[in-house]
């Protein structure tokens, strides 16, 4: 160190992203913070309601470290619980809202969450979790009841109250104004915890530390472009990764948060039209149900509307469609271990001059690293050395960085294995084009070995997309006693179209390797979680129990 420097509070403080809704509640004290129907708050109020959360969370006895619980969908409640839990110096755990009794009573537990604030809509799933937690607990969290904004009060009978919950309202109104923000003590202290979505195995809960929050709400505006008081559309759940970090990152920039219960195409295509809206969020589930909007839902944009898209990999056909009504979208890839956003495909001018199926297709690619986040990188996951910039050699896609999770909550050994090497393991299979962005090409454990091939399904999804008929689709293995295992393919056809597997199976047999082309055809609603990936897991078990295409031939032979 040099002399005369002096490391103290003057100059070191740790980084949290509830110091962004102090400064919002000045700067931006009279716009719009939160819009939700009729209900509106500006920035000085959601800065009081906050203040007086904390402070009635803090008064049921909730100390620092203490986790607090939600199930709740993107409401102005849900809002407030990201700055009001942390500022109490709780942990939030937010909860998938498609959780049923089970899961919620499992997550509880393993949380050891002290309180759980629930939607009125989702009052029936907290009840059976509790029912559940009743034969092993004696101490069950408390419950607070969120109602609808503005609307009479609902009858919900003697059984609730035997929960000794509060409302909501009520609840906020007993905190204070002059409560003290219970900032972190390092940076490193915990500030929520977000369980993976089990597409794969059992949901694992992962810890964001203050300091990753705050570096990825402000990295996740930068690549989304946001600029002073964007007015940001929910459509991503807050359950999910925070919002991508954009609970934090919209009240860094003064933004108004429109909020919504449930997400449909008019109700986009009316949110947008009726609030100006400058950017929302979106699996591509919610692009591929935005192009596939009937006329009578589509409304004309007001101006240029920014599209993040992330989750899953987007096709380049519904990237392409969506430019074509006017959106602009930015592609970012990441995980929930790494606080949702963690590359976006920057786009380069001299691709301006491709056609524009072209530009989808290096569109559709994951990129490069974030400001926010050291390095990503495709690696041989034995040797860790770099696999060639070829766009053809397959490695796993690591991380390393500020913005990678503590950790795994009470699970070590899942840690260290993520760790290995000394970079965050994502269990993504990718190439490195010679530019250095990286592509992803499967899972780990989605990628098809057929007669010693590789088969990326993520490239034979891509062309099934490009099919007027298909409204989704999803690529898993089938077992193959002489391949070893053939490209199955689940689908969904638009209302009203009708195409056969043999029509279907020939589209992709003209184009693309014929050891690619998808061997089975399946015609039915595709299984989702509720941040819209496709459940491969649920499809991979069905494709098993369908046994051996060759075996199955043979028979009729």
């Amino acid at each position: 160190m040099l002399e005369g420097t002096v490391r103290c509070s003057a100059n070191d403080v740790p980084l949290s992203p509830i110091s962004f809704l102090s400064r919002s509640a000045i700067a931006y004290r009279d716009s719009l913070s939160v819009v939700y129907g009729d209900v509106k708050y500006t920035w000085q109020d959601t800065h009081r309601r906050c203040i007086k959360l904390a402070s009635a969370i803090a008064r049921l006895g909730i100390s620092r470290g203490d986790v607090v619980a939600t199930l709740v969908p993107n409401v102005p409640a849900m809002y407030e619980l990201h700055f009001g839990v942390p500022m109490a110096g709780a942990i939030l755990c937010t909860l998938n809202i498609r959780h049923d009794s089970a899961m919620v009573a499992a997550l509880l537990k393993h949380s050891e969450a002290k309180v759980v604030f629930v939607d009125y809509q989702l009052l029936h799933v907290v009840r059976g979790a509790f029912e559940i937690l009743s034969k092993t607990i004696t101490n069950l969290p408390r419950l607070i009841l969120i109602l609808e904004c503005g609307q009479p009060t609902p009858t919900y009978g003697e059984s609730v109250s035997t929960f000794g919950n509060l409302e909501y309202e009520s609840f906020l109104a007993t905190g204070k104004l002059d409560f003290e923000v219970r900032q972190p003590n390092d940076e490193w202290d915990p500030i929520s915890l977000n369980y993976t979505s089990g597409t794969t195995s059992s949901p694992k809960g992962v810890i964001y530390s203050h300091r990753g929050a705050y570096l990825n709400s402000l990295a996740t505006a930068f690549i989304f472009e946001m600029g002073s008081m964007p007015r940001y559309l929910w459509c991503v759940p807050m359950f999910h990764c925070n919002g991508w970090c954009l609970t934090w990152g919209v009240a860094a920039l003064g933004g108004t948060n429109i909020c919504q219960r449930n997400v449909t195409a008019k109700s986009i295509f009316d949110s947008i039209a009726l609030h100006n809206v400058t950017h929302f969020g979106g699996a591509p589930t919610v692009l591929n149900m935005i192009i596939n909007a009937p006329p009578r839902d589509r409304r004309p944009l007001p101006g240029k509307v920014r599209v993040m898209t992330g989750a899953a990999p987007p096709p380049p056909q519904v990237l392409y469609k969506m430019e074509e009504l006017g959106f602009e979208v930015t592609h970012s890839y990441g995980l929930t271990e790494t606080y949702g956003p963690s590359t976006v495909c920057s786009w380069k001018t001299e691709w301006n001059a491709l056609p524009r199926d072209a530009q989808a297709k290096i569109k559709s690619r994951q990129g490069l690293q974030h400001l926010g986040l050291e390095e990503v990188d495709i690696k041989d996951p034995v040797t860790m050395k770099s696999v060639p910039s070829d766009a053809k050699t397959i490695g796993e896609a690591m991380f390393r960085g500020n913005t990678v999770m503590n950790g795994y909550l009470k699970n070590l050994e899942a840690t260290q294995d993520a760790f290995k090497g000394g970079w965050f393991r994502s269990g993504d299979l990718g190439v490195k084009h010679p530019d250095g962005y990286i592509e992803l090409k499967d899972r780990s454990k989605d990628i098809i070995i057929s007669g010693g091939e590789n088969v990326s399904t993520i490239e034979v999804e891509s062309v099934i997309f490009t099919h007027p008929s298909v409204l989704d689709a999803a690529v898993v293995r089938r077992p193959d006693d002489y391949w070893g295992e053939t490209p199955c393919a689940f689908v969904k056809l638009k209302d009203g179209c009708d195409v056969s597997a043999e029509e279907l199976i020939k589209y992709c047999w003209d184009r693309l390797p014929h050891y690619m082309a998808p061997r089975t055809v399946v015609f039915e609603d595709l299984p989702k979680t509720s941040t819209g990936k496709t459940q491969k897991f649920v499809l991979r078990e069905k494709a098993k129990a369908m046994g051996s295409l060759s075996k199955a031939i043979a028979s009729k032979l």
